[in-house]
């Protein structure tokens, strides 16, 4: 697993930690602009790579993901490292999904997922939503109305926990990012999900 990379202030009254998607890095910008964002609102951020991620850094080869022990063994190290008790845990995509799974289980405060795959691509048919049915941890999820993991339609027609709040990003598609069109830009979105999450974590 590579090195935590840390943003914002040691006392920070939570810690986020944020893993990346299956595709990307923990220092895209994407990420860079959600670890930026909140250390400006006081919070401790720590980004980490998955196993297959960091080994990309050392030897250049593009990877599938982990299995997902892997990633999970590699979420629980971290919350080990950092402590549950004041930790939110999060991410983009693969690495939101993979810490909702072990949200309950380690008793973190909160979970922050950047654009949830509710479902593969193309498969709304097989939903990979049975555990968020029954989720006890307090989550926000930032999703945009037209990710093709999740959009709006299809999100609000399943059964969700009470315990989930969704942040619409208007016409965003799984980056956020919306299309020229539809009169809204990539930089308000990212802002708005920004101040969404912020507003969560200060309700903690």
């Amino acid at each position: 697993m590579y090195g935590i990379l840390r943003d914002g202030p040691t006392s920070g009254a939570l810690t986020i930690a944020l893993a990346h998607g299956a595709g990307a890095p923990m220092d895209t910008p994407f990420m860079t602009f959600f670890a930026e964002g909140l250390a400006k609102h006081g919070y401790r951020v720590a980004r980490f790579e998955f196993p297959y991620m960091a080994a990309r850094r050392t030897d250049g080869k593009r990877k599938p993901p982990d299995r997902q022990p892997v990633l999970l063994e590699s979420w629980r190290a971290v919350i080990d490292e950092i402590g549950a008790s004041r930790l939110v845990i999060g991410g983009k995509s693969m690495g939101g999904r993979m810490a909702s799974l072990i949200a309950d289980e380690t008793k973190v405060r909160g979970l922050l997922c950047l654009g949830y795959p509710f479902y593969g691509a193309g498969r709304k048919d097989k939903p990979r939503t049975a555990h968020l049915k029954t989720l006890k941890t307090p989550t926000l999820i930032c999703q945009g109305a037209r990710d093709p993991m999740g959009d709006h339609d299809s999100v609000t027609a399943l059964t969700l926990s009470q315990k989930i709040r969704i942040h619409w990003a208007p016409d965003g598609d799984h980056d956020l990012k919306p299309r020229k069109a539809s009169g809204f830009t990539h930089d308000q979105n990212l802002t708005a999900a920004l101040d969404a999450a912020a507003a969560f974590l200060a309700g903690l």
